[in-house]
């Protein structure tokens, strides 16, 4: 699938991000052009923006929750996550406005507001996990939002009994190794109200679902969903007249960036971090890898990222970029530099 077919308006990514894309040097403040969908920050302009923003994460919390070879810090934390923080508060917020004025409007009793579904996109190694997860316990401080929801969609890929049937373990993570219409389902069934909804397990030791295990979500405030293709677009076929995307249950976006070469580098070190630990598990499915030498390790990876990561980045995940209400892009330190929010 090309970038054409997964922006909304059937533009050249040019139209969104410039020429160089993700290098782009960073905006000077808050950046407006009648060109483009997106309002630019850069780093500063936005962190300015958390003066009047609680903080009610520790170190401790922080620590908790980065990722393998994400240095998240408090300083991060506090530039960047506090403000976002802060502003999906007024998007919920005004989504429940909005709701009781239609429900006055249709005469309709004041019923509890469907959750807010937020999903989260971005390559393997970027740190979108590491920035769900600071936004759930960021959101679940807030007073209007204290049950808030993680999903991760790994746990709807396909069993590797599936995928090895349908010669697709080596394209894990494209968007056809998923269980597209269940996920579709649970987030249908999310976004109806229902008052209880399972999703299965993955395990990253084993790389597999875990049978007769589910993850039961109850009527949260919020539900964050964290995955490499959520902002696909809907798949059409010869036996349906319409279609639905996983991003069509969304109400708001976020898309995590960095440069291919930064993600490489950070991928093959945190390979390198797994060999030490992870991969020496007796129930893991990577075990063969625990013995490698450095060099043998970093050949290893590199070879992995560049013939599946890469080829799904570039094919299936990077073109939908386009579609967020907010990018944020990292330099090679890990750090955000620049934020892109879509005008209203």
């Amino acid at each position: 699938m090309n970038a054409l077919q997964n922006n909304p308006w059937g533009m050249p990514s040019s139209f969104f991000e410039g020429e160089t894309g993700s290098q782009l040097a960073p905006a000077r403040g808050p950046q407006t052009s009648d060109r483009s969908p997106y309002q630019e920050f850069d780093r500063r302009s936005w962190a300015s923006l958390a003066s009047a923003t609680p903080l009610p994460l520790t170190e401790s919390d922080i620590r908790r929750l980065a990722g393998l070879n994400d240095p998240i810090d408090m300083r991060e934390v506090d530039a960047i996550y506090r403000p976002l923080s802060a502003l999906l508060q007024l998007y919920v917020n005004e989504q429940r406005s909005l709701a009781d004025a239609r429900a006055a409007f249709l005469r309709e009793p004041h019923g509890r507001t469907t959750p807010f579904v937020i999903g989260i996109a971005g390559s393997v190694a970027v740190g979108k996990s590491t920035v769900a997860r600071l936004l759930t316990e960021l959101m679940r401080r807030w007073p209007q939002t204290p049950k808030v929801e993680l999903l991760a969609t790994d746990g709807f890929l396909k069993p590797n009994a599936e995928l090895k049937r349908l010669g697709l373990m080596d394209r894990k993570g494209f968007p056809e190794s998923y269980d597209r219409r269940a996920l579709l389902r649970f987030l249908a069934a999310i976004k109806s109200g229902a008052r209880q909804v399972s999703a299965p397990v993955y395990s990253h030791v084993s790389y597999d679902i875990v049978p007769d295990e589910r993850n039961v979500v109850e009527q949260p405030d919020v539900l964050i969903v964290e995955g490499l293709n959520v902002l696909q677009p809907p798949v059409r076929s010869s036996e349906a007249s319409t279609a639905l995307g996983v991003s069509d249950f969304f109400d708001f976006s976020i898309y995590v960036d960095a440069r291919h070469e930064d993600i490489k580098n950070w991928y093959i070190e945190r390979f390198l971090r797994l060999r030490e630990f992870a991969f020496k598990q007796p129930n893991s499915y990577f075990r063969s890898y625990a013995n490698l030498s450095d060099e043998e390790a970093v050949q290893t990876a590199d070879r992995i990222w560049n013939d599946i990561n890469l080829v799904n980045l570039i094919e299936n995940i990077r073109p939908t970029r386009g579609r967020a209400t907010l990018v944020i892009t990292k330099n090679e330190e890990h750090r955000v530099n620049r934020l892109r929010l879509r005008k209203l």
